[in-house]
Parts: C-alpha cells; structure tokens; sequence
C-alpha cells in the first residue's frame, strides 16, 4: 500500500529548533507518522516533549547552543545512546538580523552564519557518518528559505546562510546518495513564526506580503508537517538534492 511508504516507525529523528514554531510543527508531523524525536534547542522543550509524548512517540530533549559547533558531538551521541540510533536529521534552527546595508555588523553575520550553516554543515557530516556506519541510509532535511531564491532586503546574513543552505542541500546529496542517504530541503515561505513577527507587526509590508500569496495567509508550522514527513519518508527514496518550496504560492506570483 503506498500509505505504507510515509510511515516513519521505529524511526528515530534529530531536529533542531524543536521547542517552538516550525521545528516543532515538523516534530510533531514526524512523530504522529511514527518516528521517536530528538528535540534540540536552547530554549525549553518541555512543550514539545510533551507533545510528542502525547502521540505516544518517545522524546528525548537536549540543550544546544547551536552557534558553537562543539555541540555536534553531544547531540549525536545523546541521541544514539539514548534512542538507539539515527535515521532521520531536521536542521531546522536558524536566526535573523535585519539592519541596512551600511549599518550591518560583524557580529550580525557571525551569529547568523554560525547557526545556518555553519553548524548545520557539521552536524550533517556527524550524522552522516553515523548513517554510514548503521549500514540503513538515511535522511536529511535542510530548512532553507525564500531568500534561498530571492535577494530580500536588510538581511544579508540570512540570504547569504539560506543560499548557502540550498547549494549545500545539492552537494550534501550529490556525495552521499550512493550511500543510501537522502538530501534534501523544505523552503518555508512566510510564516506566522517569531522571525517574522516584525513583518507582521508591520501594516503596510504585512499588506505588501499577503497580497503577494496566492494562499492569501501566513503559513502555519502545522503547513510544514507533511513536507517533512514526505521527504523524511521512503516514498521520498528517489528524490535528491531538491529544495521543496512551501509558500502557498509566492515563488509563483
């Protein structure tokens, strides 16, 4: 049956970003398909555990400062020694700073580039290598952006990251596919989440955004949990390298 390819049991996921907004909408989608959950933030999962708990799925929290990438080995052994193993990996934790062009510091690209991509990169080379070592493949979903295909604007930091994101996602799949491992990302498109909450407390850009969706709303994090499922599942096995766009429409306006 094909339903039988989207269930994710006896599956175990890492995501980062997990105690709120998307990371936990994609948690929650991956556990209620059957997958036990490794939630990763530095702000408190017990929300999020809870959740997933709830759905009958086991969670294990574990606090991470995600702009140091001194916390990949801790994250990585946690979820083995405590879950049994890794499947599945959501890099989902991301950050932004808006400021003009001309005013943007060193440390405002620093911050964002250090949680995008940097540790993004070496957290999915540890998983990676411990997907190697099971010998079962796995799964890797990166969260890019809209700005993964557009400019935007007081945002150079999180372009840049969020391109880098897409481009990684491609060279990530191009290496690892013969491996059994799949790459690739979700592109959210303008969400009802804490890093748009300026946007949205904005009346003209909010009006200037929505009148660009062909949705005609935010997206949710709830919109998330079937994209994340989908390509952390084995009806994704053939699909490589590909940045899945979840926008209610905007990149085709």
């Amino acid at each position: 049956m094909i339903l039988d390819k989207f269930k994710l049991d006896g599956k175990t996921a890492i995501v980062t970003g997990a105690a709120r907004g998307l990371g936990q909408g994609m948690a929650l989608g991956l556990a209620e398909a059957g997958a036990d959950i490794a939630a990763v933030d530095i702000l408190d999962m017990d929300d999020t555990r809870a959740k997933v708990e709830a759905l009958g799925r086991k969670c294990v929290t574990i606090p991470a400062d995600l702009s140091d990438k001194a916390c990949v080995d801790t994250i990585v052994t946690k979820t083995v020694d405590e879950l049994g193993g890794i499947d599945i990996l959501v890099n989902n934790a991301g950050i932004i700073r808006r400021a003009p062009l001309a005013e943007f510091t060193e440390a405002d690209w620093d911050d964002v580039m250090n949680i995008n991509i940097r540790t993004l990169f070496f957290l999915s080379q540890a998983v990676a290598k411990i997907f190697t070592k099971q010998g079962r493949g796995g799964k890797i979903i990166n969260t890019a952006s809209m700005l993964s295909f557009q400019g935007g604007i007081r945002v150079p930091s999180y372009t840049a990251s969020k391109s880098a994101v897409m481009g990684l996602t491609k060279l990530l799949a191009n290496e690892l596919a013969d491996q059994n491992i799949n790459v690739n990302a979700i592109a959210p498109g303008y969400m009802a989440t804490d890093n748009t909450a300026p946007l949205r407390a904005d009346p003209q850009r909010s009006k200037e955004i929505l009148g660009r969706i062909p949705a005609g709303r935010w997206g949710t994090p709830e919109d998330l949990a079937g994209a994340a499922v989908f390509l952390a599942s084995p009806a994704a096995d053939y699909i490589q390298g590909y940045t899945l766009a979840v926008d209610g429409g905007w990149l085709a306006r």
